[in-house]
């Protein structure tokens, strides 16, 4: 199958896709397949490995005192032990050879031993004679690896041992075919390799991008059958989500609303009251006035769709702090260096707004300052009140929940502000919290992603 699909809303479904099992099982069958293939390759392409051959009278001078000879970069070597090497394998070469011993340096069987490991695979005696850098077919030959033990006067053993250095001259060739065969192969597997990760990547930047924003761009269906029912199920679960937070906000909006129409006629009824039982009960109704107004502010706030852009956060908390130093409040704002992060303004303003109000409100002046932190941007918010409980350190981000216990609304408030710098850092993919001073005062603290 090939092409795409059309949908009924006009948009164009994925053609046909092999499923991620299938595409692993195809990644590890042709890795196979190709390292059998550059195997195959080495063993029918390269030469065997030349045997390394030494003439026996050169044993045999070595034996009687000669400097130590080599052949071919294998050297011969000389050793006094106790006992003879043991015979590993003696062939029809290694018994010549023996013979063309004894004869030269004139010993016995007993005094003489030829031993001979296995050899390599592929490894045996040149075709078509010993070539012309070896003496005539009528010298002996004895193949490397070997060791020739001739019995000493005082009952020592003499041992000349020939071994090719490891890895070999063959080995070295083989290793360096790997290497290139593995460089080659590698930009493939890592393409195929990062295609098959890709979508998972995917699904973690959608993660990421729905708990900073609820709102976001649903994920795009694309890769294996697998990964697209993931991800269709990942879209649902997102747009079930929004649905559910906007379908509790408006509903706390409609009753915020409708709580206006008894109110109102509460306070004309309030009017007939005795005069001081008249006034108690109207700074109630204020306050439930004021209460009701900021969550109309609230659900308005939170279900209005909002631009994000680049904006830099310490002119951002500067231009606040100005604004309420203007005032007449003790504001301040220090941000040493730039720190631009990707947010909505009016959200972020309201967010600096309620932490330097609550600052003034709890504890009397508000100091402000913006850094960088760990990939964060961090607005750090100092006060000179009396700091907070521990049990309180949490629920003072409730909505409606005011951690001075009385009900006046030039100190108490009502109960949102926190609630609403939570809710703003969340949203942007950060968080809010609140700690004690050191040096007494409460420090409010907002860290946002940059």
């Amino acid at each position: 199958m090939t092409g795409a699909a059309a949908r009924p809303d006009g948009s164009r479904s994925p053609g046909f896709r092999p499923s991620l099992f299938v595409q692993v099982l195809t990644l590890v069958l042709v890795s196979l397949v190709a390292a059998q293939a550059v195997n195959l390759a080495i063993i029918f392409s390269l030469p065997p490995p030349q045997p390394i051959l030494f003439r026996v009278s050169d044993i045999v001078s070595a034996l009687q005192g000669d400097p130590t000879l080599s052949a071919e970069g294998v050297p011969l070597t000389l050793q006094v032990v106790d006992h003879p090497p043991p015979t590993y394998f003696v062939g029809h070469q290694a018994l010549d050879a023996l013979a063309d011993i004894q004869r030269r340096m004139n010993l016995g069987p007993q005094d003489v031993v030829v031993s001979r490991e296995p050899l390599p695979f592929g490894l045996g005696p040149p075709r078509g004679g010993p070539g012309p850098h070896l003496h005539p077919r009528d010298e002996h030959l004895l193949m490397a690896p070997f060791k020739v033990a001739v019995k000493r006067a005082d009952g020592h053993w003499l041992v000349a041992m020939a071994r090719e250095r490891v890895p070999t001259a063959w080995q070295r060739r083989i290793l360096l075919w790997f290497v290139l065969s593995a460089a080659a192969l590698a930009p493939i597997a890592y393409l195929f390799a990062r295609r098959l990760a890709a979508p998972i990547g995917g699904f973690a930047a959608a993660a990421e991008r729905l708990g900073r924003d609820p709102r976001a761009s649903p994920l795009r269906l694309r890769g294996p059958p697998e990964v697209q029912q993931a991800a269709n199920a990942f879209n649902d679960m997102q747009e079930r989500l929004r649905r559910y937070v906007d379908d509790r906000t408006a509903m706390v909006g409609a009753v915020a609303h409708d709580l206006r129409t008894p109110l109102t006629r509460l306070r004309f009824r309030v009017e007939g009251a005795p005069p001081g039982l008249r006034e108690k009960m109207i700074a109630d109704v204020d306050q439930m006035d004021t209460m009701i107004s900021s969550a109309l502010a609230f659900v308005r706030d939170a279900t209005q769709p909002c631009e994000r852009s680049r904006l830099e956060l310490s002119s951002l908390v500067d231009s606040v702090a100005v604004e309420m130093a203007e005032t007449g409040l003790d504001v301040s704002a220090d941000s040493p260096a730039p720190v631009v992060i990707n947010g909505d303004p009016v959200a972020l303003r309201r967010l600096v707004a309620n932490l330097l109000d609550n600052a003034v409100k709890f504890g009397s002046c508000a100091r402000a300052r913006v850094y960088h932190e760990g990939g964060a941007a961090v607005i750090e918010v100092d006060d000179d009140g009396p700091g907070i409980a521990e049990a309180d350190r949490e629920r003072v981000f409730e909505p409606f929940h005011r951690g001075e216990p009385s009900r006046s609304r030039e100190t108490g408030g009502a109960g949102l502000g926190l609630a609403v710098v939570r809710s703003v850092a969340r949203a942007h993919g950060g968080e809010a919290a609140l700690v004690n001073r050191n040096g007494g005062g409460l420090r409010a603290c907002a860290r946002l992603p940059l």
